[in-house]
């Protein structure tokens, strides 16, 4: 009886570490995009590798925008592709489509529409609103894709329903135009 305690006392005291070291890794998230807000960009990143560090794969992200901007760290580019691929292979809208943005600019990595369109594509479906907005914009440019105002004009209304302003404001035009 004593060892069958011991154990539910050991298992409650591990998911209260795990727990706090979870809400440890979202505050390091949360004081990064506090500093990233005020300019503090070395603090920022220091935040982001702290919360990556610790599970959160959004710190993580951020810490490849930071690599990626060179924003508080020296800029290096493999290693932002790198932790956007890791992140995105973990389903984070945000790394699928800062991934998605490195292919679209060419500016990182060999610039490839399809593939930005693909990785848009990915985030829009995980909830990015700015990535459906930049799968819009690739329909509407004729990049990567053939030119479609209609499946622009729809996910510029899903960038809308996720929050995206400019999303609605180009789903108004294109309405507008007929589409």
């Amino acid at each position: 009886m004593r060892k069958f305690i011991f154990a539910v006392v050991a298992l409650a005291v591990s998911l209260n570490f795990a727990l706090a070291f979870e809400l440890s890794a979202q505050k390091e998230l949360e004081y990064g995009l506090e500093a990233s807000y005020y300019q503090d960009l070395a603090r920022a990143s220091k935040h982001f590798e702290s919360a990556c560090n610790k599970g959160s794969i959004n710190g993580c992200s951020f810490l490849g925008i930071s690599y990626y901007n060179g924003e508080g760290v020296r800029q290096d580019y493999k290693k932002a592709i790198e932790i956007w691929q890791m992140t995105c292979d973990k389903k984070d809208a945000v790394g699928c489509a800062q991934l998605g943005f490195a292919y679209k600019s060419g500016k990182a990595v060999k610039q490839d529409y399809k593939k930005a369109m693909d990785l848009y594509q990915k985030a829009c479906d995980l909830g990015g609103a700015d990535a459906c907005y930049d799968v819009a914009s690739l329909y509407l440019d004729a990049k990567g894709v053939e030119q479609n105002f209609k499946t622009a004009k729809e996910y510029f209304g899903k960038a809308c329903d996720l929050g995206d302003q400019f999303g609605c404001d180009d789903y108004k035009k294109l309405n507008e135009a007929g589409y």
